[in-house]
Formats: structure tokens, sequence, C-alpha cells
């Protein structure tokens, strides 16, 4: 007992009251136990801390490439807009090592208007948070150069704003490409356009026959008939001279008689009226034929379709060396939306390819039918010749690609028409199992209910 009244405990392997206890086996291995589990705690931890080392040379490596490598600008700046790193591009563009620019602000590699603007986008990101862009002239070794900015805030890992990362992108070589596109667009153009120049001669060319042969007739007729007026006009000068001479009555009789003026009195009016129709014949074909050959290149206007169809059926008649059947049917009129002079080489060059593929048909026979369907109108061309077979419909309307033989055909007719109807908004299609041969539709914006005017043809 303490002097307290407190019992006395004494301890295993104790040497006494008032002495240091002794630890036994069981205690010294509890110890030698905590020592080595804290020893290979220790040892873990070196580990982990090694291979997050690893991992950090690792991921600095792997942004050093990215750095070295990446095209666009990349900047790492502090809160005051001062580098702290930057890509190879951007010390490229400077023309300066990146230990040279790393401590600088960036904006001093701005001149004027555009580092004020680039001091007040850097305030603004990082008073507000959030990002920016604007375009900004930067000073690089080549002068002033357009570059594409980006700024965003950076974060650390309390959500606070801890600098500016800007990307950049140089405008100047995409600015350079895009002129370069346009020129070549333009180049593209112009030779689309000359491919369609050229597809309407050959098609004219191929209707030359037709033409002379419309042309020779009624300019026949009116030759024909000037020369029967010649001869009118020269008996009816000779009754008059004779009536101011002074001829008796019964002289001019007989004069009158014998001249046959009454016959030619009444077949003059119809040598004037037949010279009239035939003259009729020839303003008309020079009109369609001033049609035809329109560029398309006016507005897009209101137009009969059906009249269309017409003229270009009409014109692949007069070319044909054979009979053949050509009939339009169907709405009349059918008002489309277009450039008719283009639309009406789509539909010669429909009713040339039919006619063209009945070449061995007995009785070749064209059916055009025009017909409404919801907001467009449109335009079936179908033939009774061998159609076309499954393993080439999915390329006639390839460029250059034809069945005809080699210099019968530019093989390029189909591929603008169907260029031409989709500039349109409308289509070009072929389709399979409509009719006995081949059978093609064109579909084009309808007119307004209540279109104001037709265009005309040309």
């Amino acid at each position: 007992m303490t002097k307290d009244g407190d019992p006395v405990i004494d301890l295993p392997g104790s040497l006494g009251s008032g002495t240091r206890p002794e630890l036994d086996d069981t205690a010294w291995v509890d110890v030698l136990d905590a020592v080595d589990k804290t020893y290979a705690e220790l040892v873990d931890y070196q580990e982990q801390l090694e291979a997050r080392n690893t991992e950090l040379v690792s991921l600095r490596g792997f942004l050093g490439s990215i750095m070295a490598s990446i095209s666009d600008y990349l900047v790492v700046t502090d809160k005051d807009g001062v580098i702290a790193d930057v890509s190879q591009s951007f010390c490229a563009a400077l023309g300066r090592d990146k230990a040279a620019l790393i401590g600088h602000p960036v904006d001093q590699f701005f001149e004027g208007e555009m580092r004020d603007r680039m001091l007040a986008a850097i305030d603004a990101v990082i008073k507000l948070r959030g990002e920016t862009r604007l375009e900004l002239d930067l000073q690089t070794v080549d002068g002033a150069s357009p570059v594409d900015i980006r700024l965003a805030p950076r974060l650390d890992k309390r959500k606070r704003v801890s600098g500016i990362i800007l990307t950049g992108r140089p405008l100047g070589e995409l600015r350079r490409a895009y002129r370069e596109l346009e020129r070549s667009l333009d180049e593209l153009k112009q030779a689309q356009t000359q491919l369609v120049r050229t597809e309407k001669l050959a098609s004219l060319g191929r209707l030359l026959a037709g033409v002379a042969h419309e042309l020779n007739n009624p300019i026949s007729f009116v030759y024909a008939n000037t020369h029967s007026l010649q001869k009118y006009l020269d008996r009816f000068e000779a009754y008059f001279e004779q009536v101011q001479g002074g001829a008796s009555r019964d002289e001019l009789i007989a004069l009158r008689e014998s001249l046959r003026l009454d016959r030619d009195l009444k077949n003059l009016r119809s040598a004037i009226e037949g010279a009239h129709d035939g003259a009729e014949r020839v303003r008309d074909i020079v009109e369609d034929l001033r049609r035809l050959s329109a560029d398309g290149s006016g507005e897009v206007a209101p137009f009969d379709l059906t009249q269309t169809a017409k003229i270009g059926a009409d014109w692949v008649r007069r070319g044909q060396k054979r009979d053949m059947k050509i009939t339009v049917e169907g709405e009349d009129p059918c008002v489309a939306l277009g450039r008719v002079g283009h639309v009406q080489q789509v539909v010669m060059n429909l009713v040339q390819n039919a006619a063209d593929a009945m070449t061995g048909v007995a009785a070749p026979e064209i059916r055009i039918t025009l017909r409404y369907e919801g907001d467009f109108a449109l335009l079936d061309v179908c033939d009774n010749g061998p159609g076309v077979s499954e393993e080439l419909q999915a390329a006639i309307f390839d460029p250059f690609f034809s069945t005809k033989d080699v210099g019968k055909g530019t093989g390029l007719g189909l591929s603008i028409s169907y260029k031409i109807a989709e500039e349109h908004g409308g289509a070009l299609t072929y389709l399979p199992d409509q009719a006995e041969g081949a059978c093609f539709r064109l579909s084009l914006k309808r007119a307004p209910r209540q279109a104001p005017k037709l265009g005309g043809n040309g």
C-alpha cells in the first residue's frame, strides 16, 4: 500500500517498487512488429513517391512534346500576364528561344491598339472567370500577322484563377488558302459553265440537219410565191400600160383575157398569204433557236414547263432522219420556277438521249408527261427503247459516262442535267420499271399559285 492508501501493483518481471520495469519477449515482438510496419509503410510511400515522380517526368515530357510539336500557338501565363510556358510554334513565330520568352509579359508582343485589347481581354477573363475570343495582329519575325486568339482562365486546386491559357491560330496561311480556294472555285465554275455550253453546242450540232431542212421549206415557199408575184406584176404592168396608152374598151377586155388577169387576181392574195406564212415560219424557227441557245444565266422566274418541253421535243424531232412519235401531255400550262435556258437544255438532253437509245426500235415513241405533285412540277420523259440495265443505273449520272460509241457523245449530258436540276432546288432521277424502256423524271419547284407573269423561253 502507498502512503495514500492505494495498492501497489507489481508488473510482471518488475524489479520491485521504484525501479524501471523490464520488457518481456512479447513486448519486444510487438515493438519490432511496429517498427517493421512503419518501415514497410515508409518503403511503400517512397515507392509511391518514385512512381509519382516518374509519372510527373513522363507527363512533363509529354507536355514538352506537345509544346514542341503543336502548330497552333499555346502560351501559359500567371495572373499578371507574365509568360510561364510557351509552345515551340510561338517561339518560332517570334524568332526567340523559349528561355528568352519566359518571364516576359505576353502583351509586349502586340502593339498599339492590339496591345490595349489584349490587356483588356486578360483583365476580363480574370475578373469574370470566363473565356473570350478575339483577333489580333501578333508582331512576328515576318511582321504583323493576324491571329485568332482564345483566352481561358487557368484555375488552381481551390478553383481560383492563377493565370491565363492563350491559344492562337495563325490566320495568314488560312486566308491565303481560302483565297486560293475561292480562285479554284471560280475556275471550276467557269469550267462548268464552259462544259454546259459545250454540251449545248454538241446538242445543237446534232440538230443542224433538222434546222437546215426546217428553214429550207418555208424559205423555198416564200421564194416560189415571190416568183409568182413577179409574174403577176409583169402582167398587170403590161395591162396598165395599155390603159394609160388609151386602148379601147374592147382592146382592154381582150388583153385582160389573154393575160388571164382575173385568174392572177384570185391567186394574188393566196401568193401573198403564202409568202407571209412562210416568213412567219422562218421567224418562229429563228425564235425557237434563239430560245434554245440562251445561256440560262438570267434570274429564276416562273416559266411554262409544258411549252419548254414542246419546243425541246420539236427540235429533237426535226433532227431525226426517221419518223418518231413524240407526245407531250398532262398539265398545260405547267408553271415551274427556274432559269428557262438551262431547263430547256435538260429537257432536250433527255429527249435526245431517248431518241438515240431507240436506233433499232421499229416504232419509236417518246412520251413526255407533266403534272404537279405537292410543291413540285414533274416532267417525265419515257420511251419504248431497251432501257437501262441494273448494273449501269448507278453510273448513268457520272461525268463522262456514256453508252454511245466513241465520238457519238461527250458523256456529260446527264451529269450536267443532274447538276442543273440540283441548282434549281429540284432533282433528276431515273425511274426503273416505270415504262417499257427508260424513264427519267425532272422535278422543279412549282411556281406560286398566282405567279405574276410567265417568263419567256429565252
